[in-house]
């Protein structure tokens, strides 16, 4: 069978009980990259093969990976951070295993975009889910369509593209929308910015952003 695996956002403490009884029971371990997970793994004391699994070999191995549970296996499924699926690799392993009839479970564990949106003071009853923005194509078309959205936002983003995406986000939502970027989630310097998207884009203008993105944006009145 195949178990999906959360892994901490940031904190190592963060992992469940189970999901590290669930790794030590695997025989194989499919992670983005062996040495990120390696920390994580060694951490816990976890010692079993890692194969490697990401976006650009997924295809490539997905037949060797559905033949070794068929024969048997158990696989866990890990990401660099946060729960598979959820803009990281999972959706094809996932669909082609129940094609195959071998069972697939998810584990309940960390995702970035849960305590971004808890804690961004925004409403949680009706939310959408954005992942990352296309880089170039799509965009505009995305942004435009979006602007009329009236559940809260969620979008995922490079530090690297952080104030320039607020920037367009701006361009097409009105500078007093309110929004809530959250940085280093579970971490010793975690922050949570909370403002106009005016006043969150002129706080992150003067100072150096580092670690994973979450932007949440209030939706249309």
């Amino acid at each position: 069978m195949l178990y999906l695996v959360p892994t901490p956002v940031g904190n190592l403490a963060d992992m469940t009980f189970r999901s590290v009884d669930i790794l030590k029971a695997a025989d194989i371990i499919l992670c983005e990259d062996t040495r990120t997970s390696g920390v994580l793994l060694n951490h816990y004391q976890i010692s079993k093969p890692l194969w490697s699994y990401h976006q650009h070999n997924e295809h490539k191995v997905l037949t060797n990976l559905i033949e070794n549970m068929q024969a048997g296996k158990t696989m866990a499924l890990i990401t660099d951070a946060g729960t598979p699926g959820i803009s990281d690799p999972a959706f094809l392993l996932v669909r082609e295993c129940i094609k195959n009839d071998i069972k697939v479970e998810c584990l309940p564990g960390a995702t970035a975009f849960v305590p971004a949106l808890v804690n961004s003071g925004l409403p949680t009853n009706r939310f959408v889910f954005e992942g990352f923005p296309p880089l170039k194509k799509g965009r505009h078309t995305l942004f435009t369509q979006l602007s009329a959205e009236t559940r809260t936002m969620i979008f995922y983003e490079s530090p690297l593209r952080l104030v320039k995406t607020l920037k367009e986000i701006a361009t097409y939502f009105g500078q007093e929308r309110q929004c809530c970027v959250s940085r280093e989630i579970s971490k010793k310097f975690e922050e949570n910015k909370r403002g106009t998207l005016a006043e969150v884009i002129a706080h992150f203008e003067s100072k150096t952003v580092k670690g994973e993105i979450v932007i949440i944006i209030a939706g249309a009145e």
